[in-house]
């Protein structure tokens, strides 16, 4: 249990990472969830989930929970390593049922079916770099882990 909480206190690059996923799979949370920002709600994704894509209805609720309560989670730096393994799963089950099929770029022109999954490799990138590294600067986990902040305050943390 010791090891999800530990992280450095003063890793600046942790909150920035932490923050830039947490605030991305949040809005893409609340879409599902929410039906914030043009999105379908919890009932209208889990429909479209489990009917036209034919996901088993725990694996969809899983991963709509990965996106909005584990980019939450992200923001507040709360189980931050637990947030970001479900959402390094999430983005790789996205690349392999929908947008592996499409290729590696984004449809940024229109011209092609779907979305390639560059943005997922980024996610996935990013979660796995916050596995690593823990929660960071001014993260809940590095209060309840008691995490000191050696060097901060002489700048000579490696973070």
């Amino acid at each position: 249990m010791k090891r999800l909480f530990a992280t450095n206190r003063c890793d600046g690059a942790a909150l920035i990472l932490r923050l830039v996923l947490g605030v991305v799979m949040f809005a893409h949370g609340a879409q599902k969830v929410l039906g914030w920002f043009g999105g379908y709600g919890f009932s209208g994704t889990v429909n479209a989930f489990t009917t036209m894509m034919h996901i088993p209805l725990g694996l969809a609720v899983a991963a709509i929970a990965a996106e909005f309560l584990g980019g939450l989670g992200l923001i507040l730096g709360l189980l931050t390593r637990l947030s970001a393994l479900g959402i390094a799963v999430n983005m790789s089950v996205a690349v392999f049922l929908v947008h592996f099929q499409y290729g590696f770029f984004m449809n940024w022109f229109g011209n092609q079916k779907g979305e390639g999954f560059e943005y997922h490799i980024l996610a996935f990138g990013i979660a796995v770099a916050l596995l690593i590294k823990g929660g960071g600067l001014a993260s809940v986990d590095g209060i309840i882990a008691g995490s000191a902040c050696e060097g901060c305050e002489k700048g000579t943390s490696q973070g």
